[in-house]
């Protein structure tokens, strides 16, 4: 981090879409146009609006993206309210980009990529995904397993069935909770689908989602024969001031700001109790 990620510079909402009944992207860009600052795959960004609020969020979209910056952001306090209820056009202060990345440019290279999402955790790792696809030869063979409550809940499904099933070695495994008419395919929780799918263990994986999914994940792919140094996470949740100085991303002796918010699973001593 340097000094320029503490100052807050000004972004204009150009585009809104409604990704569930409870999350919508914002397509955030320059006042002249373009990306308000250069980020890598999983990298945050801390969306302000003078007079509500702010908060810290991940960067969705690819840096490989040179026109403009996205944010899939879940409805569920004061400031979010308050961007929900936004238009295109408005105006907001972006400054970042904070933490470390997915280590797309070393440890994951010419690697088989497995990734595991749950609900909104799938926005942290649409960035890294959409890199992969953009830059396909430096990569392996890629396979998504994602899941929601129900199909409205899945975010960038058009997305997800438009483009991601019809990238090159990409395969991709969608799963609900519960039955729910229209939906014809698997249903289940994500944790029991990883075991059913036994995907083989030449894969790196990353993972995000909700505390108990990752928890459970985490079993179900040692008891298929990964090891921890295998997974990535992220726990950009945690994240706060984003500098090091309110200490509430504090996880034994790391702050997920400083030290993340991108781990290996190995490198984490001790895990929150809610993971």
């Amino acid at each position: 981090m340097n000094s320029d990620t503490l100052i807050p510079l000004v972004g204009v909402v150009t585009d809104i879409r409604q990704d569930t009944p409870d999350v919508k992207t914002f397509r955030v860009v320059a006042p002249n146009g373009g990306k308000v600052f250069e980020h890598m795959p999983g990298q945050c960004a801390m969306l302000s609006v003078p007079g509500v609020g702010e908060g810290m969020f991940s960067i969705t979209s690819s840096p490989t993206n040179t026109e403009f910056m996205e944010f899939s952001i879940k409805k569920c306090g004061c400031l979010t309210d308050w961007l929900h209820s936004m238009e295109t056009g408005q105006m907001v202060t972006v400054r970042g980009p904070y933490g470390n990345h997915f280590p797309v440019e070393s440890e994951l290279k010419n690697k088989n990529l497995l990734f595991i999402a749950g609900g909104i955790g799938l926005a942290p790792l649409r960035s890294v995904i959409n890199y992969v696809r953009d830059k396909r030869s430096d990569y392996g063979d890629v396979q998504v397993v994602y899941g929601s409550r129900s199909m409205d809940d899945l975010v960038d499904y058009r997305e997800i069935v438009e483009e991601w099933t019809n990238a090159e070695r990409f395969q991709v495994n969608l799963t609900i909770d519960r039955p729910q008419d229209g939906w014809e395919g698997h249903v289940g929780f994500v944790p029991d689908y990883v075991r059913e799918l036994a995907p083989s263990t030449d894969k790196t994986v990353l993972v995000c989602g909700p505390p108990i999914m990752i928890k459970f994940t985490l079993k179900a792919l040692k008891e298929l024969g990964f090891t921890e140094t295998q997974v990535y996470t992220t726990m950009e949740l945690r994240m706060k001031c984003g500098v090091g100085k309110c200490g509430r991303c504090n996880i034994g002796d790391k702050y997920v700001c400083k030290d993340g918010p991108v781990f290996r699973f190995d490198q984490l001593d001790r895990l929150p109790d809610e993971y």
